[in-house]
């Protein structure tokens, strides 16, 4: 299976929308090289905007920009985005309904070395508070392309978080993206599997432990954390009877937090959650970090067959 940073085509996105589209403006806060926001200045550098390392600042300009008329694309890692800059995007973006994309990367458990100050694993759940909000995770490179478009045509706020590792591609490329619509990615008749980012790739490789075992599991792709599919969520757990929910982020507020929300209101049903235990990272290599915090396919079957189990 092919793996790839999403943020290498954030960047190639960014780079045919400052073709495309006159209104757009990027900025970024001396990270440019990271979050591939330099491919942009590159193509268009009179609508590139970096503000040093000022991500306040820059959430600030944004607001303004985007009260001016243009669509604003705002980037740094996902920790300093939802962390540092959350005030200012509470009170400049989210409460005036501007037109500002924060797309942070370097999201998750997977940041790795950097450690726990740089692993945002609680940013969905902060974004996903805030009024007027879009919340967007991608399961891989070639959607995190086809969402940096949907996003340049949504009117809004909105928050996209992509990764720092080589992430598998489970996609096609051009497939258009729907901000709020899930993808059914694989049939099955006992278990959902419900992930977003790359736990969705690691949801399929559950899914083929499971079948070996003789247990159905459906695999759904939930990109869009808000607003939420409820509609397929509800329809899909109606058939297989339980759940469970897959994400490179906590079980606090996030993926999992919102999936409990509909079916706790919705179609009660066995639930289990995949994720960070409510706990800080560390550093250490990524794919070390996936197993020690319980985010691999294997965990994500152990959970499946305790939600079968609990039919």
């Amino acid at each position: 299976m092919t793996s790839i940073p999403q943020r290498n085509y954030y960047g190639k996105a960014l780079a045919e929308l400052a073709k495309e589209n006159p209104n757009v403006v990027v900025m970024d806060a001396d990270l440019a090289g990271s979050t591939k926001t330099s491919e942009f200045q590159k193509v268009c550098p009179e609508r590139f905007v970096e503000v040093g390392i000022a991500e306040q600042n820059m959430i600030g300009i944004a607001s303004g920009l985007a009260a001016s008329g243009k669509i604003v694309f705002a980037s740094t890692f996902g920790i300093f985005a939802t962390g540092r800059c959350w005030e200012q995007i509470r009170l400049a973006v989210a409460y005036p309904k501007l037109n500002v994309k924060i797309c942070a990367t370097h999201c998750g458990i997977t940041v790795g070395e950097d450690g726990a100050s740089h692993q945002a694993l609680e940013d969905m759940a902060i974004m996903r508070a805030l009024p007027n909000m879009t919340v967007i995770c991608p399961a891989d490179a070639y959607e995190a392309f086809a969402a940096t478009k949907a996003l340049a045509e949504y009117n809004g706020p909105a928050y996209m978080r992509m990764g720092r590792a080589d992430f598998p591609v489970i996609t096609e490329e051009g497939e258009p993206f729907e901000i709020g619509k899930a993808r059914l990615m694989r049939e099955g008749s006992d278990v959902t599997l419900i992930g977003c980012g790359q736990m969705t790739a690691l949801c399929l490789d559950a899914a083929g432990i499971l079948e070996a075992e003789g247990i159905s599991a459906e695999v759904l792709n939930i990109s869009t954390i808000k607003p939420l599919d409820s509609a397929a969520i509800i329809a899909s757990v109606s058939k297989t009877g339980c759940c469970v929910t897959a994400e490179e982020h906590s079980i606090v507020g996030g993926l999992g937090s919102a999936v409990a929300e509909v079916l706790a209101e919705s179609r009660p049903a066995p639930m289990e959650r995949v994720g960070t235990m409510d706990t800080f990272g560390e550093s250490g290599k990524p794919a070390e970090l996936m197993a020690k915090y319980g985010l691999t396919a294997e965990h994500i079957a152990d959970a499946a067959r305790k939600s079968v189990s609990r039919k």
